[in-house]
């Protein structure tokens, strides 16, 4: 009976690490399928930003759900990611996701960017107030500062539109924690004048 009993439990531990194995290499697949659209998007759009800037005409376009929509970089805790469109669990997998319907980062408006705090965020708790972060889309590249750091509870009101502009990354909190992290853990950035397209 205890040999049985013991065959069962080694038998659900390997399933159960197959499962999230699967899980995580479906996330990593996805990663690099958005890093490589997003490298040939900087590549095909170099000429069009170029002449977008000589006429003055704005670089943007409607971006499609989970399409790369520009990319992060976060200094301070090593993060390098490309950013998708849409907050989905596929999305989600692949990148930090764009908030749709929220600004693009560098527009007016707030740009709200999440992820999951066991995969692209797992280091966001240890940004401090006064780090920067950068971000580039197709429009240019903006360099921010972290302005504000806070933790909301469950079904309480997080996010509000702006009139300046201002970047939100969001993920549950607590970050170190195992198990279903119902709060948020929101930073928020400005842009630093001289950063903006540069």
């Amino acid at each position: 009976m205890r040999r049985a009993l013991g065959l069962l439990f080694s038998i659900a531990g390997v399933a159960i690490l197959l499962v999230v194995g699967v899980a995580y290499g479906r996330g990593a697949l996805a990663r690099d399928r958005a890093r490589a659209t997003w490298s040939a998007l900087e590549a095909r759009d170099a000429v069009l930003t170029a002449n977008a800037r000589a006429t003055a005409a704005p670089v943007r376009g409607t971006v499609a759900v989970g399409a790369p929509m520009g990319r992060l970089i976060i200094p301070a805790i090593d993060l390098d990611e490309v950013v998708v469109e849409g907050v989905g669990d596929a999305q989600l997998a692949a990148g930090p996701g764009h908030l749709p319907g929220s600004a693009f980062p560098g527009d007016v408006g707030n740009a709200v960017i999440s992820a999951h705090r066991d995969r692209h965020f797992h280091g966001l708790d240890h940004l401090a107030l006064g780090d920067t972060v950068i971000t580039e889309t197709m429009a240019g590249r903006t360099t921010w500062v972290v302005v504000g750091r806070r933790i909301v509870k469950r079904g309480e009101p997080a996010l509000y539109p702006t009139d300046t502009p201002t970047l939100t990354l969001t993920t549950c909190w607590p970050v170190r924690y195992i198990g279903p992290a119902p709060d948020r853990l929101l930073i928020t950035a400005k842009p630093i004048p001289t950063g903006r397209h540069t």
